[in-house]
């Protein structure tokens, strides 16, 4: 079940137009992932979408600002990335800076979206 009252909570301190694209992005998520798991956690500020409770069962993370909207996707250094969206330095974990509507459906998001629940079976096995 998806706690979509929550949600609505945690975003009210969003503007508008960061709120609407997460709930687009929900939308993507939900048809692109069959059953995932919407976990907010409210201290880290970040929406988890994952298929347990471990590290190595999480696909990505939404994660709003001020200043905007990230989606983060876990292990996202080892996901292939032909158009070059994926942004970030750190040691695993990579990101796409949402920026429109038209970036949350476009074929490109959802080739990524695609690769990390590839590389989360991969992970499972």
């Amino acid at each position: 079940m998806r706690p979509a009252k929550a949600v609505e909570e945690f975003l009210a301190n969003y503007n508008e137009e960061v709120v609407t694209h997460v709930m687009k992005l929900r939308e993507v998520l939900f048809a692109d992932l069959p059953g995932i798991k919407e976990q907010l956690d409210v201290p880290a500020k970040m929406i988890a979408y994952s298929y347990g409770q471990k590290y190595a069962e999480m696909i990505c993370t939404i994660i709003p600002s001020k200043k905007g909207l990230k989606l983060g996707f876990y292990k996202g250094i080892d996901l292939p990335d032909p158009d070059k969206l994926l942004e970030g330095t750190g040691k695993i974990s990579r990101y796409i800076e949402i920026r429109s509507n038209e970036q949350i459906n476009s074929p490109a998001l959802k080739k990524i979206i695609e690769n990390a629940l590839g590389a989360y079976k991969k992970r499972t096995g």
